[in-house]
């Protein structure tokens, strides 16, 4: 094989990882309770909606949700960070993609409580329940998407 055939081929390699990872969903930091079973569905939601997930089993939530600006009032079972935003309890997986796509400025998402029916909280029973977002200059809560029977 001629020299300038194997850079070609290196060169198309290298730009088809370059390509394979920009196109990589992104990671998602979970922080959870070791024991929260609903919080790993939600995790194994976001793994099969195609996110890279890193479970973080920790003890200390509060002072996780302190530290990201989640205000006690929009509050749940686990917090997540992706891309610099916070995710609060058990949001779907395409309101993540769509936050990350449309980029606004806020802290976050969030599903306050934990309603039956949302990701992870699949019991059977299916409760009407509202993704909200926030921002970090009067911690205000606004509508992103609603969820109804």
């Amino acid at each position: 094989m001629s020299q300038n055939r194997l850079i070609k081929r290196l060169a198309v390699s290298l730009l088809a990882a370059y390509s394979l990872n920009a196109l990589a969903a992104p990671t998602i930091d979970v922080h959870s309770d070791p024991n929260c079973g609903c919080c790993s569905s939600w995790v194994s939601h976001l793994e099969e909606a195609g996110f890279d997930v890193n479970h973080h089993r920790d003890g200390d939530l509060r002072s996780i949700k302190m530290a990201n600006g989640v205000p006690p009032e929009l509050a749940s079972c686990h917090t997540a960070i992706v891309e610099g935003y916070v995710i609060e309890g058990h949001v779907p997986a395409s309101d993540i993609q769509q936050l990350l796509e449309e980029q606004p400025e806020v802290v976050g998402l969030t599903v306050p409580g934990m309603p039956h029916g949302s990701p992870g909280m699949e019991t059977g029973r299916v409760d009407d329940y509202a993704v909200l977002s926030w921002t970090r200059n009067d911690s205000t809560s606004a509508i992103f998407s609603e969820y109804t029977q």
